[in-house]
């Protein structure tokens, strides 16, 4: 690797036509011109100048180093403007692996936040639902995953309420209210709240896997087994089938910011429910400022999620 001052000096030098000249020019003293020259001879193993009377004449490799010089200087400045613009967080690259609901709520605002803010920062966006998206970013296929767990749930056996893998940190970010979908000609749509044991004898439509644990759970807390007619991970269609009164539903209150049919009503769950909502990365990652900086940025939309 080159030092970037002696080559510059170099450069000078082989401008001026000596080195006084070149001390002149630079500002320093003629035995330091001379040093310099000679470390980089030293690292190059080999002369780069002769002298010809007062002056002085490149040998060949002088002269082959002379014609690169120019290009090595601008690459190393190029180089060390990219390496501080990573450093003052404006260029990079962030992989984010969101569930769905995440994706149509606090991901686009995070996204609209960073292109203002940080336009050189780029984000890379896919979809899986937990916990496939914690495995990806063990697996070191994606920098950061958006994903829920619920209390009570994790840990168990079952592959779908898997606890998070130790190599991640966990950074949370909001807790969502779980609500009850209802057609809006239900008799209990005029509550303001209502109970799952309510609906004990309702038939239900269930989503993913991991809020199809959670609800068999809540509702075995009851004392009661629902009867799950349909199961989709589709959360327009779960609306659908409630609307045409095929079943009632439990639905996170993120999706009804987003997606809301208008022949369903949501009614809060008593007691209340939450899902917790956090985002994780290799702990290595958290030193990454374009991915530190994604992370400021959907911890401060959550907020704002939560102060609407």
């Amino acid at each position: 690797m080159f030092d970037s001052r002696r080559l510059r000096t170099f450069q000078e030098v082989v401008r001026t036509g000596s080195y006084s000249a070149a001390a002149r020019s630079l500002g320093y003293t003629q035995p330091a011109i001379t040093q310099q020259m000679k470390a980089l001879e030293r690292e190059l193993g080999t002369a780069l100048f002769v002298r010809v009377g007062r002056g002085l004449r490149l040998t060949e490799a002088g002269e082959t180093l002379s014609r690169h010089a120019t290009t090595i200087l601008d690459t190393m400045t190029v180089a060390r403007q990219q390496m501080a613009a990573r450093t003052r967080l404006a260029t990079g690259r962030v992989r984010l692996c969101a569930f769905p609901s995440a994706n149509a709520t606090l991901v686009p605002g995070t996204l609209s936040a960073l292109a203002r803010q940080h336009p050189g920062v780029d984000v890379e966006l896919s979809e899986e639902e937990p916990p496939e998206s914690l495995t990806r970013v063990v697996r070191g296929e994606c920098d950061v995953a958006l994903a829920f767990t619920y209390p009570g749930t994790s840990g168990g056996g079952d592959a779908s309420t898997a606890a998070v893998p130790e190599e991640l940190v966990e950074i949370p970010l909001l807790e969502d209210q779980l609500v009850v979908l209802l057609p809006h000609v239900h008799p209990l749509s005029r509550r303001r709240t209502v109970t799952l044991t309510d609906l004990a004898g309702e038939r239900w439509i269930a989503g993913c896997r991991r809020c199809r644990v959670n609800f068999l759970h809540e509702c075995a807390e009851q004392g009661f087994a629902p009867d799950i007619a349909f199961t989709t991970d589709d959360n327009l269609m779960v609306q659908s089938l409630v609307a045409e009164g095929l079943g009632v539903a439990l639905m996170p209150s993120l999706v009804l910011n987003f997606l809301r049919h208008q022949d369903v009503v949501g009614r809060p769950l008593a007691p209340p429910s939450r899902r917790r909502i956090a985002a994780y990365v290799l702990r290595e990652h958290l030193r990454v400022p374009a991915t530190s900086l994604v992370l400021d940025t959907l911890r401060r939309t959550a907020d704002n999620k939560l102060g609407c």
